[in-house]
């Protein structure tokens, strides 16, 4: 029964960086449409910019981390303006397309400056310090990304439901045309959209950092956060979390009854699972579009 408990609250802990990843592309997903699976990537540049500067430069941690995160929005800033946004005859296909291209891109950027060769974030907590609840261990560093998850969500739904930015991006992805009528920059409100969602990415990043860097440390939470999102609802902040703990829970009870060899298909199975069952995902309303 230890052992089971035990495993639930790994597969919660691990689910956290796995929310992180699906709230930043459900984000995007919200307001254009947009499968963004540069996600990772971006994060991953962010990650071993705050690396170099706290290694190689000497900054201090409560100068690196917030840099990093304001070096994430601009970033996401510019891949909006410089290539979505440059798109002739935007679709679905050509965008997903896109952001994979932006991913090989980025992921190749970040091989060739800094190798492939591990290395590890210094981090004020360590990945090996452990908090007992009761008789289960979870890391300290895996409660902080915990906490961190669920606050950026609660922080994310609110700004959405009632801040003026939050409603003009439900706006802008429910009907562009009519939200550039009533005089919403949809334009802008695109590019703000991406500048947060890279930060949020750029949070899961700098989490994942003190366990494993390397250039491919993004993929992985990437797919299972873009599986939690589906899972959940790809218009759905809430959903995607719940999502994003329920394939962590999922594959860590796989690899601890079934095999630990072929705990990652998991992710994936749901996926196919979820989109032959509920399309729209469990918590998201499947809408529509009249013409």
């Amino acid at each position: 029964m230890l052992e089971f408990i035990q495993t639930i609250a790994s597969g919660i802990a691990v689910g956290s960086s796995y929310a992180l990843m699906g709230l930043a592309m459900v984000l995007i997903y919200k307001t254009s449409e947009v499968v963004n699976f540069a996600q990772g990537e971006m994060a991953l540049v962010a990650s071993f910019l705050t690396y170099m500067v706290l290694e190689y430069h000497g900054l201090p941690f409560y100068v690196a981390f917030p840099s990093a995160l304001i070096f994430a929005a601009f970033l996401g800033f510019f891949l909006e303006f410089a290539v979505l946004r440059r798109a002739k005859e935007p679709n679905i296909l050509g965008m997903i397309i896109i952001t994979i291209g932006l991913e090989m891109i980025l992921m190749g950027i970040v091989s060739w400056k800094f190798g492939a060769d591990p290395k590890t974030m210094p981090f004020p907590l360590s990945p090996y310090d452990s908090v007992e609840v009761g008789e289960v261990f979870v890391s300290a560093l895996e409660v902080l990304t915990f906490v961190v998850a669920l606050s950026v969500m609660i922080i994310l739904f609110l700004f959405l439901r009632y801040s003026k930015l939050g409603v003009a991006m439900k706006a802008t992805q429910q009907n562009p045309m009519a939200a550039r009528l009533m005089g919403i920059r949809t334009n802008r409100i695109l590019m703000v959209t991406w500048g947060i969602s890279s930060m949020v990415g750029c949070l899961a990043g700098l989490l994942i950092s003190p366990v494993t860097m390397q250039p491919y440390m993004m993929w992985d939470p990437m797919l299972k956060g873009f599986a939690g999102a589906v899972m959940g609802g790809m218009t759905s902040l809430p959903g995607s979390v719940f999502g994003a703990y329920l394939i962590g829970i999922i594959e860590n009870l796989f690899g601890l009854y079934v095999s630990i060899e072929f705990k990652s298909v998991v992710a994936f199975a749901i996926i196919v699972l979820v989109l032959c069952i509920k399309p729209s995902g469990l918590f998201a309303r499947h809408y529509v579009k009249k013409v």
